[in-house]
């Protein structure tokens, strides 16, 4: 009788660590592939690719027009804004006052740090690989750091990211929670092929802001999910549950 009482609990153990182990290589994975990528584009051998793909999108009579009717343009200025600094600033100041306005400030802090962190990883890694931005072809942005990895890719992926969990979370039927991960991965994907298509990024810079945006959303992530007893979110959640 014991035994057959533990075997459950057992089974939910084995379950949770086998969870953290498939995480952990998952992050493990996107790491070697941000840093492989990284090698392929600081030896210049993404550049042919890159090259094509940029002049692709333009008019072959004039560099300087996007191909594709005006409003596609300016729906891509206005899809890049999304994941600027100032509205991404402005959603995780929103968020945050919404959370602590809830009675939930370790979720807050949590999601504070995250999005703190992730600008302050954008930054190191501009700095380590210090890629020019493209000149194929005329900027349809004004830009001014450097171009590997893009900082738009990285930053939304880690915000829309964070917040799709995080709604995920709440979220009690399946389709509901396919769907805040789905919306977050379709805008951090928009914002990316935008940085593409007004030519301030090559598709390598966008490719390596997505995963590495996506690497540091997770391993945050799974830092709060392992500490969150200690940090008090399990606690926060189950009162807001409850109320």
């Amino acid at each position: 009788m014991g035994a057959r009482f533990r075997w459950p609990r057992f089974r939910k153990l084995e379950r949770h660590e086998l969870g953290w182990l498939i995480a952990g290589l998952s992050v493990c994975l996107l790491l070697w592939g941000f840093l492989a990528l990284g090698s392929e584009v600081m030896e210049g051998d993404t550049t042919t690719l890159d090259t094509k793909i940029l002049v692709s999108l333009r008019k072959a009579d004039d560099p300087s027009r996007p191909i594709g009717p005006a409003w596609v343009e300016t729906a891509m200025l206005d899809l890049t804004a999304i994941g600027g600094p100032t509205v991404l600033g402005l959603v995780v100041l929103s968020v945050v006052g919404f959370l602590a306005l809830q009675g939930r400030y370790h979720t807050a802090l949590v999601v504070l740090i995250t999005a703190a962190s992730g600008e302050v990883a954008n930054v190191a890694m501009k700095n380590v690989f210090l890629r020019p931005r493209p000149t194929v072809v005329p900027h349809l942005r004004d830009v001014a750091s450097t171009s590997f990895p893009s900082g738009h890719a990285m930053e939304s992926a880690i915000i829309y990211l964070t917040l799709g969990a995080m709604l995920m979370r709440l979220a009690e039927r399946r389709v509901t929670k396919l769907y805040c991960i789905g919306m977050a991965i379709f805008v951090t994907f928009l914002v990316g092929v935008s940085r593409v298509y007004l030519g301030v990024h090559y598709p390598t810079d966008v490719i390596g802001g997505w995963i590495f945006g996506f690497l540091w959303a997770s391993l945050c992530w799974l830092v709060s999910q392992r500490f969150e007893e200690q940090t008090g979110v399990a606690e926060e959640r189950e009162k807001a549950t409850e109320s």
